[in-house]
């Protein structure tokens, strides 16, 4: 099978095409205009693979995709391209809108034209896989409820709202032409190769520089944390496996408030960093509180008992297990790191050198 997927430089994205040319037997065609968030380092590992292609494309760009999707002729469209940090989404919608909305809504045209297009076995056999957030549902309430694949969306966030936005234009294509669509929805993320500026990273590589550790609030806002690499096996699975029409919430079984998993960082790190910043003793103590977010909700929960009836998966990863492999791999891969900080993975891309 090959399949083409949109924003594979990010970082979900870049963890599901190693997922799939380390172990399976399928290509992968990487659609990618390389926003801040898009780094092509984090493929270099499998970059070299003959089943592997890239394409620096807008998928706002309908010309564009038409000319993607006839030289490259995907079996399926994995669709992870958006904008994706609430601060920023907050502080300037219009990308979010225009990506988000306007670009889903291109890519669902060029995809409906080229399926359209295909023979009956190939037409028959696609796949239009749109992967979003558990955060279109907005906020739990009480502290025993889950979202499932039929809570009711009331997105909090200008991010939130632009991507309940684009599950409800893939189910419109589904329903009016016959789109063959699927939808995940998951929780929050973490891993290798997680552009600092999300919750995780941000804090490892604040705490090495001996910065302030900075948390909203009281740090009481409680998440479902999913390891990247587990949620790569989930969507891989989907788009396999699913069944058109449907929609998959996938979660780690994690629930953790931030405040929990930043002090969980800074135990890791005074067992597993070779040296402190200078006048720290512990981690902990670069813990700040700092005001609220706009609109920010409290607590997130994925009910993950659909997919692993119907498709059989479950994460492998424990937060225990992951978050130490997280660790582990920024303490070995600093360098990423603070490339991604200072821009030079940028600047190298577009050929400046200063």
């Amino acid at each position: 099978m090959k399949i083409l997927i949109t924003g594979g430089a990010g970082f979900i994205g870049s963890a599901v095409i190693r997922h799939i040319l380390n172990n399976t037997t399928d290509s992968v065609v990487n659609v990618d205009k390389l926003t801040y968030a898009g780094n092509l380092e984090s493929l270099e590992t499998v970059s070299t693979n003959a089943r592997y292609a890239y394409e620096k494309v807008d998928i706002c760009h309908r010309s564009e995709l038409d000319r993607v999707f006839r030289e490259h002729q995907p079996d399926a469209v994995m669709h992870l391209a958006a904008e994706s940090h609430v601060d920023r989404s907050i502080d300037g919608p219009a990308a979010f809108i225009e990506t988000n909305i306007v670009g889903t809504y291109t890519l669902l045209e060029a995809t409906r034209a080229y399926w359209n297009s295909l023979e009956e076995d190939g037409h028959e056999r696609f796949r239009f896989h749109h992967i979003s957030t558990d955060e279109v549902y907005g906020d739990l309430e009480g502290p025993e409820d889950l979202f499932t694949e039929t809570t009711p969306y009331a997105p909090s966030s200008p991010y939130s709202a632009s991507k309940a936005s684009s599950d409800h234009l893939v189910r419109a294509w589904r329903r009016t032409y016959g789109l063959p669509t699927l939808v995940t929805n998951c929780s929050n993320n973490y891993g290798p190769y997680h552009f600092p500026e999300k919750l995780i990273p941000l804090m490892i590589l604040n705490a090495l520089d001996g910065k302030p550790l900075p948390i909203y609030g009281k740090g009481n806002q409680v998440r479902d944390w999913l390891y990247v690499e587990d949620h790569a096996r989930a969507l891989y699975k989907v788009v396999t496996d699913g069944v058109v029409g449907e929609t998959y919430n996938i979660g780690g079984h994690n629930e953790k408030r931030n405040i929990d998993v930043v002090r969980a960082l800074c135990a890791l790190l005074d067992e597993l960093a070779p040296i402190k910043p200078s006048g720290v003793k512990h981690f902990e103590d670069l813990i700040t509180y700092v005001q609220d977010r706009p609109g920010h909700d409290l607590r997130y929960a994925i009910d993950a008992s659909k997919i692993k009836r119907e498709l059989g998966w479950t994460p492998k990863e424990t937060f225990e297990s992951g978050i130490r492999k997280t660790v582990q791999w920024y303490l070995g891969n600093l360098d990423w790191a603070r490339r991604v900080q200072d821009g030079s993975y940028q600047r190298e891309r577009l050929g400046v050198t200063a």
